[in-house]
């Protein structure tokens, strides 16, 4: 039996086990809110959903791809924006505790209105497109050269088998397959570190010290790591849908965890990259580890990057439909049938990238220095910011993500080695948004001081 076949038994049948288990959704509450007969998700269940439907194929593959080029502080430069988990558990439990906000498109209503939502709608959309392709484009790379028949054709059947069992339960049965993803993840994951640690050059020692902890080493992505954590969290509507779907202080417990998990499993996938710098693989890291070592390890990648890979999908289709027919309300009407409608028409959108090959890293890079206008309006959400204050600092966001884009030099930060104009550009944005934001704030206290 080649490798190929076995991959696409794989595939089909892992993405059938998850349908035949996932339940029926009977509610609104179960499609949208993950309920079970409206119950909310206990602490393992929505720890686990959190932890595995970040760690991405995409994510995987990054993990694996810094940890070849820069060593250990590849892994640990990814594995910084795992932070987002706690920045995003902490500023939410204030905002549900304190503000007594129910979802983050309630919070932007009462504090700037509609034109506010449906720019931060457009925004996050983006954002799970991007998940969409670039995790279907990890996928499609094991059976065959990208623009490939076999990576077009993997790609779609594995978006098919995916969409079907969620159209079936919504965010219910994401959740639950999630749990079930999570335990197959950290069982293969071990599996495969007991099967590269023993190898040579890969002792704890090897592995802390490899790569160079300076700004030719990569260092540079660590800081924009640390950067976009306070912003990229709040454009992830699969994280933060999940952050209001139990009580405040279990969910808070659960980023906590998540943070943990997250983080240790990123800094750990990199060493799949390591070794394959001890051993000259180039390209995909992953891809290469495995077919060095040989059918099992081939299989067990492939099964961890499939699992990842669906619950990633899973809940960007459920996040795309809650948020249009539940946020911005294009329906009059909420019903699980126009939920399902919406799932469909996001996998479309979200899968016509992959034909014009992207590039997967910016999936994540990008979009994160885009939105990166969402800083102060979330970290600083208990200021009475006017209006404006959103616009502003988003749209300041945008522009400098386009102008990154556009391979701008940004004045004043000029850094060297990898990542040195992302992490300018991300300086720049984060300072210049801050500022816009709180322009019309002391504008406004002024106008009224001046009033009295």
């Amino acid at each position: 039996m080649s490798d190929i076949t076995i991959q696409w038994i794989l595939v089909i049948a892992s993405s059938l086990v998850l349908f035949f288990i996932s339940p029926w959704a009977k509610t609104v509450n179960d499609f949208f809110r993950g309920s079970k007969l409206d119950k909310e998700p206990g602490f393992v269940l929505l720890t686990s959903s959190l932890v595995i439907s970040w760690i991405f194929a995409k994510s995987i593959t990054n993990a694996a791809n810094l940890g070849l080029s820069y060593g250990i502080v590849g892994g640990v430069s990814y594995a910084a924006y795992y932070l987002s988990f706690l920045v995003a558990g902490v500023v939410i439990y204030y905002m549900r505790v304190r503000g007594h906000f129910s979802s983050i498109h309630q919070f932007l209503d009462q504090r700037f209105g509609r034109s506010a939502i449906v720019v931060f709608s457009i925004l996050i959309s983006f954002r799970l497109l991007n998940e969409v392709w670039s995790n279907t484009m990890v996928i499609g790379s094991y059976f065959g050269e990208q623009g490939s028949s076999g990576y077009f054709s993997a790609i779609i059947v594995f978006t098919l088998l995916t969409i079907a069992y969620t159209l079936k339960g919504g965010l219910r049965s994401s959740l639950l397959t999630d749990m079930i993803q999570m335990v197959l993840f950290v069982i293969l994951l071990f599996v495969i570190l007991a099967i590269i640690l023993p190898k040579d050059n890969m002792s704890v020692n090897n592995i802390l010290s490899s790569g160079e902890w300076t700004a030719a080493g990569g260092i540079n992505l660590l800081f924009v790591a640390l950067l976009q954590v306070f912003s990229y969290p709040f454009h992830d509507p699969v994280m933060t849908d999940r952050a209001f779907i139990a009580s405040p202080k279990m969910t808070l417990y659960s980023f906590f965890v998540a943070t943990i998990i997250g983080s240790i499993s990123i800094v750990l996938f990199s060493v799949i990259g390591i070794y394959g710098s001890t051993v000259g693989v180039e390209g995909q890291a992953a891809v290469g580890v495995s077919q060095l070592l040989g059918t099992s390890m081939m299989i067990m990648i492939n099964f961890i990057m499939i699992t990842s890979a669906a619950s990633t999908l899973d809940s960007a289709f459920n996040s795309f439909s809650k948020m249009m027919v539940i946020d911005v309300k294009v329906f009059k009407e909420v019903t699980i049938s126009k939920g399902r409608l919406l799932m469909v028409g996001g996998c479309l959108l979200g899968t016509i990238p992959v034909f014009f090959n992207p590039t997967i890293l910016s999936a994540t890079t990008i979009s994160g220095t885009m939105v990166i206008g969402l800083t102060p309006v979330f970290l600083l959400w208990f200021l009475d910011a006017p209006k404006l204050s959103f616009h502003l600092s988003v749209f300041g966001g945008i522009i400098i993500g386009i102008a990154h884009l556009l391979k701008f030099e940004f004045p004043f930060f000029q850094f060297s080695g990898p990542y040195s104009k992302l992490l300018s550009a991300n300086i720049v944005g984060v300072i210049l948004c801050i500022t816009l934001y709180l322009i019309p704030v002391m504008y406004t206290r002024w106008k009224k001081k001046s009033s009295i």
